[in-house]
């Protein structure tokens, strides 16, 4: 027995590409959201580490330099944290806009798929109605015919 063809193999095949490049940027947007909190949770430490520094005004010299290398260490810390968190935000956003484009591209196709199928089911509809009336007009001209003396 043979099969008909999928009219929509090939669209079919585009919408199964589309969803895995939607979910693997899905995913890459997850993992950038996971890396931009860590960024906010390291930076958020470093800021608490930088303000429990002891005050060293009362110290003696030698403890003077000390505390001031160590709060020196913490804040080119702290500015470090910034800047990485800067960069984890950029990009978190451009995962973002990567995945709503990848959104995008696979709804074009799945509205495309849908539209197809919808019009394909009204052709069928047409066709059926039109074989209806056929065969409706067929009956009533045999029971006409039937009916009229010859």
């Amino acid at each position: 027995m043979a099969r008909t063809p999928d009219p929509d193999a090939g669209m079919r095949a585009v919408t199964r590409v589309r969803g895995v490049r939607e979910q693997d940027s899905r995913l890459g947007l997850a993992r950038a959201a996971a890396d931009e909190r860590e960024a906010v949770r390291r930076l958020d430490a470093v800021v608490a580490l930088l303000a429990a520094t002891p005050d060293p005004r009362d110290a003696d010299p030698a403890s003077y330099g000390a505390a001031r290398h160590v709060a020196a260490a913490v804040a080119a810390d702290v500015t470090a944290s910034r800047a990485a968190l800067t960069s984890a935000t950029t990009f978190t956003a451009m995962a973002r806009e990567h995945w709503q484009l990848d959104r995008t591209r696979l709804s074009a196709v799945e509205l495309l798929l849908e539209r197809r199928e919808e019009r394909r089911r009204a052709e069928r509809q047409r066709r059926e109605r039109v074989e209806v009336d056929d065969l409706v007009s067929a009956r009533w001209l045999r029971a006409r015919s039937e009916g009229t003396p010859r």
